[in-house]
């Protein structure tokens, strides 16, 4: 999908002068950015200021840069899906730490025409089939969604999940755990 970036907004002509002039360009760039958080998650252009961001900010700007360019086949998805030590590396010590095989993680993709298209790290993309099998939901969202909404769907999502699993933790205590994993993530 290498479509040339056109638009004439600031944000995309400062991507362009830096000589990233296609999708392609731009999404290879971007799954190259370290992973972490945002100083402001409210601003997706931090991404590209930054140069790092987390699934849902890497793919939030994408999707915002797609829309900017008129690319119309790019949608934005939020998965929730089972995190666990083989589809997520990095967090396995975590979770053995704490006895638990799996928490359910929101989990921002692009569905590039036909195609899932995960950005966030370099090899994400080529796990994105892997990860078909752990998924538990997945519906489109628009890149503001990610703010908020996003967390607020994953906090109910695992307090519904914890009434039918015998977890002897509270929420906040799993919402830490799953913190944890991030930060081995983060630190990776």
């Amino acid at each position: 999908m290498s479509l040339e970036l056109r638009s004439n907004d600031d944000l995309t002509i400062d991507i362009v002068e830096s000589g990233i002039v296609t999708w392609d360009d731009l999404t290879r760039c971007v799954e190259r950015f370290h992973y972490g958080r945002n100083e402001n998650r409210e601003d997706f252009a931090l991404v590209w200021r930054e140069r790092k961001g987390t699934c849902s900010s890497k793919h939030a700007f994408l999707k915002m840069m797609a829309d900017l360019n008129g690319l119309k086949d790019i949608k934005l998805y939020l998965c929730m899906y089972k995190m666990n030590g083989l589809n997520t590396p990095g967090i396995k010590s975590v979770l053995n730490q704490y006895g638990i095989e799996y928490i359910p993680e929101a989990h921002c993709m692009l569905k590039c025409k036909d195609d899932w298209c995960d950005f966030t790290n370099i090899g994400s993309n080529e796990r994105v089939n892997r990860l078909q099998k752990d998924l538990l939901t997945k519906f489109e969202i628009r890149p503001e969604q990610v703010i908020s909404e996003k967390v607020q769907y994953h906090k109910k999502y695992i307090q519904n999940w914890m009434k039918k699993q015998s977890l002897n933790y509270s929420f906040d205590e799993i919402w830490s755990i799953r913190e944890h994993c991030i930060s081995a993530l983060e630190n990776k």
